[in-house]
């Protein structure tokens, strides 16, 4: 579990298409270099999220880290996209001491965005941004939270029908995340957040077990209230 809240930036020094070491796994790997005191905790098999992917550490020292890439992660995260030398997000997991300062994030990403647009507003940057599925925008919401490359941020428009959200970076976020630099065309991953997905799914059961029953206090109420107003229902 993450917070959203990136910790640093760190580096992709090496990349290893077919990594035959006990740490490699016989499949891709990354190496990457962050600042000495991200990893002055860590311990092979922690949780890491890498631009919102939560990975497992499978080696480190004491400036940078190993994670093994499954081809499912490849395939469905930008993580494919990267080459050496390649910026990255990087959070540790969280602690029974870490403050909770964006939402719950998992590390799931959900799908892949391309940015459309970036637009100045002042000393901010709006990012209007397509997810490449667009049934996930049913879980975007304005002023909702969304995960972009394991970043916390806030959802500041939403267009359903054109298929796009925006989100804004302050100019403090802008020097602490790798979607400042991004371009259009360039991918974003992108992790809805989960509450939304679990109101979903209680509200679908709870009207599912509802069938051939009778009708529910709720719609009693909303029954009642149009007939005063002499609305007729059913």
């Amino acid at each position: 579990m993450f917070t959203g809240i990136v910790e640093t930036i760190g580096t992709v020094s090496v990349l290893e298409k077919q990594d035959d070491t006990t740490s490699g796994g016989g499949g891709t790997s990354l190496t990457i270099a962050v600042d000495e005191e991200i990893l002055g905790d860590a311990h092979v098999g922690d949780s890491i999220s890498v631009n919102g992917t939560c990975l497992t550490v499978t080696d480190f020292d004491k400036t940078s880290f190993k994670v093994g890439v499954s081809p499912e992660t490849l395939r469905r995260t930008n993580l494919g996209a990267l080459k050496q030398h390649s910026g990255v997000n990087v959070e540790r997991a969280v602690s029974a001491s870490t403050r909770m300062g964006g939402h719950f994030v998992q590390g799931h990403v959900d799908t892949i965005a391309s940015v459309v647009s970036t637009t100045p507003d002042g000393n901010a940057l709006t990012f209007r941004l397509k997810p490449r599925d667009k049934v996930t925008l049913r879980y975007v919401v304005e002023k909702g939270f969304v995960t972009l490359d394991g970043a916390s941020l806030t959802v500041t428009q939403v267009e359903d029908d054109a298929g796009w959200f925006e989100v804004m970076l302050i100019a403090y976020t802008q020097e602490r995340v790798v979607l400042a630099a991004k371009k259009p065309g360039e991918d974003v991953n992108v992790e809805v957040d989960m509450v939304g997905k679990y109101v979903e799914k209680s509200v679908a059961g709870y009207f599912a077990g509802l069938q051939g029953q009778e009708m529910p206090m709720l719609e009693k109420i909303v029954s009642r209230v149009l007939s005063e107003k002499g609305i007729k229902t059913g």
